[in-house]
């Protein structure tokens, strides 16, 4: 099982960004997937999760509104599109599943919001 997360960089408050997690080893479609994010010194805190039932979507409540997780299942990948920016979204972002009985996380990748 593999995670592997991509799309983070530097953009201005207000600006967007796609961030995708491609996973190999299991399908996306078959298991939850949840995007979380950490700050220096914070704990990992969960900011979007998709199921499987019909792929429902939960968001912490500081990121409703403005992020939305979804998923290609051909492609095996699963995205969070952030729009309206802010600095406090500065993050590491990580991907996460738990097929098979185990927790799996990506490498991360960085989102810098800042002016």
């Amino acid at each position: 099982v593999q995670l592997v997360e991509s799309g983070g960089g530097l953009v201005q408050p207000g600006g967007s960004l796609r961030l995708s997690c491609a996973a190999s080893g299991f399908t996306v479609v078959g298991y939850a997937v949840n995007w979380y994010r950490q700050v220096p010194g914070k704990e990992r805190e969960l900011v979007a999760t998709i199921t499987t039932a019909g792929g429902s979507t939960t968001y912490k409540d500081s990121v409703k509104g403005r992020f939305t997780i979804s998923r290609d299942g051909a492609k095996n990948t699963v995205y969070l599109r952030m729009n309206s920016l802010k600095p406090e979204d500065t993050a590491v972002y990580y991907c996460n599943s738990r097929p098979y009985g185990r927790e799996y996380w990506g490498q991360g990748t960085q989102v810098t919001v800042s002016s």
